[in-house]
């Protein structure tokens, strides 16, 4: 194939509209040589034919000088190059250089050969909307929750606001701009649900707005998938993440406070919480098992063990049969009831500090080993039909727990005994609480409660103990040595 030619041209036209060409007069100067003023430099090269079979060329006349015009005509000819002897490849560069409108750049050779690289065609530039599905598809060694979870960030938020910017064309603005749009349409639902007019209220029933904690892990899913493009070490797709130097506003978890008298008391005033995470008092905690243990004695020992040892919803539903040593008061907990949508499955628990064994006090010891007794009388009464699922929680009937029931029953308890609202997780932190009210470290309460690491405990239960008055004594010990002129009453 011809390397291409490089000309020069102008528009001045004869008596009779025919445009001059390279016979204008003015092209050249006397001695011959071209004129610096007049006319444009371009270049024509030979082209693969089209896919019919037709013959094609490339001319570009846009240029004010040779070396210019030289330059152009290199990039066009190292463009289609990328194509080696793949004849269809020549015809998809062919088109793309066809395609460049008069006076625009050529496409980059860089970008057009990472897209040759990675299999994609060279006209196109694949998009958000195109990559983010396909790198989901990819990926298949991640847990099915997770791939949930990246699948929603995707489905509502990054293709919607990023969808149809090209994946090498991602800048940080861009996603910056997204973040700010979900802002303000968290403001929108919050006036919205302020509204005075009830059909503004009822246009955003349901609607949920996106914490920093939530835009975090979105950011977190964009991160992770311009990474692996960029890690693709023979199909290279981009070289800069932009998603990596977007700042967002603090995902810290929520302080644990308590239900005190007055925060109750506020709460039943105005139906508002001190903070997303609640933690009953000693008091209130006692007043819940009695009353689940009056009402509900199927699961009161489920809840005695997560209020006592600290176990999450999961660990507690997912418990086996063979992880539960009574004789020796101990529970090995390596595995939970995790749920895809509505639908339970069991899996191993995350992380190697969560795989622990857990001592049981004498009291949830008692509570297991009245449970114990009664499946068994359940089994019994049961017969050959009685299923043995090797859980250790399970219904009346041998099936197992569905963790949404466990959770629901919870909350109907906690509704009708009266008390202040927490979560079934929250049980969870009222057992990390008293645990540590009892005199116990952090170091303690990391290892019951299968934290990776001790930071997440004490971010999360240091406001806790102090609301407690556990350290009061510590307190008014430091307080007392500073000496006073006179003491004021408290």
């Amino acid at each position: 194939m011809a390397e291409g030619s490089i000309f020069k041209r102008c528009a001045c036209r004869d008596a009779n509209g025919k445009k001059l060409g390279n016979a204008c007069p003015h092209l050249r100067r006397a001695g011959g040589s071209w004129s610096p003023t007049h006319g444009r430099w371009g270049y024509q090269l030979e082209l693969p034919p089209t896919a019919a079979g037709d013959r094609r060329q490339l001319r570009r006349i846009t240029f004010d000088s040779r070396d210019e015009a030289a330059k152009d005509l290199d990039k066009a000819n190292e463009l289609l190059a990328l194509a080696g002897d793949d004849a269809a490849l020549g015809i998809e560069i062919a088109d793309l250089l066809k395609a460049v409108k008069s006076g625009s750049p050529l496409p980059d050779r860089d970008m057009v050969a990472k897209r040759v690289r990675a299999g994609l065609p060279a006209t196109v530039a694949m998009t958000l909307a195109e990559y983010l599905p396909q790198w989901l598809d990819s990926r298949r060694t991640i847990e099915p929750g997770t791939v949930r979870a990246y699948e929603s960030h995707i489905r509502v938020h990054l293709v919607p606001h990023l969808g149809g910017i090209p994946l090498e064309k991602l800048r940080v603005e861009h996603i910056e701009a997204m973040f700010t749009a979900i802002a303000d349409r968290n403001t929108a639902i919050e006036i919205a649900r302020q509204s005075n007019d009830p059909e503004v209220r009822a246009a955003v029933r349901g609607a949920r707005t996106t914490g920093p904690a939530t835009m975090q892990r979105i950011r977190a899913t964009l991160r992770k998938a311009l990474n692996d493009a960029i890690r693709k070490s023979n199909n290279r797709l981009i070289d800069f993440n932009p998603a990596a130097h977007v700042e967002l506003p603090s995902g810290a978890r929520p302080k644990a406070r308590v239900w005190t008298d007055k925060a109750v008391q506020h709460w039943r005033a105005t139906g508002e919480r001190p903070s997303a995470v609640m933690v009953w008092t000693p008091q209130q905690a006692g007043e819940f098992l009695d009353y689940a243990e009056d009402h509900d004695i199927v699961l009161y020992p489920l809840y005695v063990l997560i209020l006592h040892r600290g176990l999450r919803r999961g660990e507690a539903v997912g418990l086996p049969d063979a992880a539960v040593d009574l004789d020796n008061a101990l529970v090995t907990i390596s595995q939970q009831m995790a749920t895809l949508g509505y639908r339970p499955m069991v899996k191993n628990v995350k992380t190697e500090s969560g795989n622990r064994v857990v001592s049981l006090d004498s009291f949830t010891l008692a509570a297991l080993h009245a449970y114990h007794a009664r499946r068994a009388r359940w089994q019994l009464v049961g017969g050959a039909a009685w299923p043995d699922t090797g859980f250790f929680f399970v219904q009346p009937g041998g099936q197992p727990w569905h963790p949404e029931t466990v959770t629901g029953r919870f909350e109907r308890l906690v509704r009708d005994a009266g008390l202040p609202p927490i979560r079934l997780h929250d049980l969870r932190h009222c057992a990390a609480t008293f645990l540590k009210a009892a005199g116990a470290d952090l170091k303690d309460v990391q290892e019951l409660l299968g934290h990776s690491s001790i930071t997440i405990t004490g971010d999360t239960y240091t406001s806790v103990i102090a609301e407690l008055e556990v350290e009061r004594a510590k307190a008014e010990a430091a307080a007392a040595l500073v000496p006073r002129r006179r003491q004021r009453a408290a």
